[in-house]
C-alpha cells in the first residue's frame, strides 16, 4: 500500500541519523539529498529565513556544532500526516546536546553538558522538502548559562521529558480513523479555549472534557511547565490572557496546519498566533496596545480519550524584538563581565 507519510519519514531519516553523533559529511550530503535547492526556511530569531540546505547548514547548524564539537541529537516525536488542505508533513521534537564549550551567539559557555530543545516541521512536496518551520528554545540554552536577561519564568524550567509511553518513534501501522479522532480532539480544545474570555468565564473552555487530570504542559523557557489543568491556568494562561485577552480573534492573520499520527497530533504556523498586548501579566511587558504575531509549534498526546501531554515552543525571542527589546544586548550587557572566549581545557582527555 502506498504511504507517503511513511517515505516522508523515511526520507528524513539519513539526516536525523547522521545528527546523533554529528557527521558534517552524511549531514551535508543528507541536506542536498532530502530538501529542495530552494527549499524555504523559516527559523526562530535570529537566524530569520533562508533558502535551501546551503544556507542552513552554514549559518545554522556549523555554529552549534563549534559551541557544542560533540553535539548529538535526540529525537523523541517524529510524526506525519496531511494539514487541511492536503499538504504532507513531517514534525519532530527532541534535544540538541553537548558540552557546551564555545559561545552561541553571544550566550556564554558552561563547559558542562547542555540542551536545547527542538521542535521541527518539514513540508515534502515529491519526496523532498520544500519547506521548514522550526523553534529552537534558545532561551533554554541561555538559563543554563545563567545567562537569561529577561523575566522569571513563572513555571518549572526543567530538561523537558520524551512521551511517558516512550512511543514517539514507534512505527505502528497508520490507523486513519484514529488519526482523523486526534486531530478533531485538538481542533475542538483549541475552538472552545477561544471562546475565553470573550464569551465567559473560564467554564466556556471546557477543560475537563478535553484534558488529562493529571496533563502535563511543557512551555518553552521563558514560561515553564505546569502540571494539571490548575497548574497550566495559573503559570501560562491566566497571565498570557489579562495580557492579550483578544487572542484567538485575528483568524485571517494567522495559519494554522494541524495534522496526526494515531494518538499524536501537531500544529505548525508561521505564525498562527494574533493579539494585542493590552493588559498586564505577560512577561511583565507593558500594556503598550501593540499587536503582534506568534509562532507556536506544538505536540501533543492523547490518551484515553483526552489530552494527556503538550509540548509547545513559542519563538519568544520574536515576540520581544517585535516589541523592540533586543535580547541579545540585554544579554551581552548582564554578561560583559565575564571572560569571554573558549573552555580553556579539552574535552575527552585522561
Amino acid at each position: 500500500m502506498n504511504d507517503p507519510h511513511g517515505h516522508n519519514k523515511a526520507a528524513l531519516a539519513p539526516l536525523r541519523a547522521a545528527q546523533r553523533d554529528w557527521d558534517q559529511g552524511a549531514i551535508r550530503a543528507a541536506l542536498d539529498a532530502t530538501f529542495a535547492p530552494d527549499a524555504v526556511l523559516h527559523l526562530c530569531h535570529p537566524f530569520g529565513d533562508l533558502t535551501g540546505p546551503e544556507a542552513f547548514n552554514d549559518t545554522v547548524l556549523a555554529p552549534l556544532v563549534v559551541a557544542m564539537p560533540d553535539l548529538e541529537r535526540r529525537d523523541w516525536i517524529v510524526v506525519a500526516g496531511a494539514d487541511e488542505d492536503g499538504a504532507d508533513w513531517v514534525g519532530c521534537a527532541g534535544h540538541f546536546m553537548g558540552n557546551f564549550v564555545a559561545p552561541l551567539l553571544d550566550i556564554p559557555p558552561t563547559g558542562q553538558v547542555a540542551h536545547i530543545r527542538f521542535h521541527e516541521f518539514y513540508r515534502f512536496e515529491g519526496g523532498r522538502v520544500v519547506e521548514m518551520q522550526a523553534i529552537w528554545d534558545l532561551p533554554e540554552l541561555m538559563m543554563q548559562a545563567n545567562a537569561w536577561p529577561m523575566v522569571p519564568s513563572l513555571g518549572r524550567e526543567f530538561c523537558i521529558p520524551a512521551p511517558m509511553t516512550q512511543d514517539g518513534l514507534a512505527e505502528h501501522a497508520r490507523d486513519a480513523e484514529q488519526s482523523a479522532q486526534t486531530c478533531k480532539l485538538i481542533v475542538d480544545m483549541l475552538t472552545a479555549m477561544t471562546r475565553h474570555p470573550k464569551d465567559g468565564g473560564p467554564e466556556v473552555m471546557e477543560m475537563e472534557r478535553f484534558w488529562h487530570p493529571r496533563m502535563n504542559w511543557y512551555g518553552p523557557a521563558g514560561i515553564g511547565t505546569g502540571r494539571g489543568i490548575t497548574g497550566f491556568r495559573n503559570w501560562h494562561q491566566i497571565p498570557f490572557l489579562k495580557g492579550m485577552p483578544d487572542r484567538g480573534q485575528y483568524p485571517d492573520a494567522v495559519k494554522h496546519h494541524f495534522f496526526a499520527e494515531n494518538a499524536y497530533a501537531a500544529v505548525t504556523g508561521w505564525p498562527d498566533m494574533a493579539q494585542t498586548i493590552s493588559g498586564d501579566g505577560f512577561l511583565g511587558i507593558a500594556p503598550a496596545g501593540q499587536k503582534i504575531t506568534m509562532r507556536s509549534l506544538d505536540f501533543w498526546r492523547v490518551e484515553a480519550g483526552v489530552i494527556r501531554e503538550n509540548w509547545v515552543l513559542v519563538d519568544l525571542l520574536d515576540v520581544y524584538n517585535q516589541l523592540g527589546v533586543d535580547v541579545f544586548a540585554r544579554l551581552r550587557e548582564f554578561n560583559k563581565a565575564r571572560v569571554p572566549g573558549t573552555v580553556p581545557f579539552p574535552y575527552g582527555e585522561h
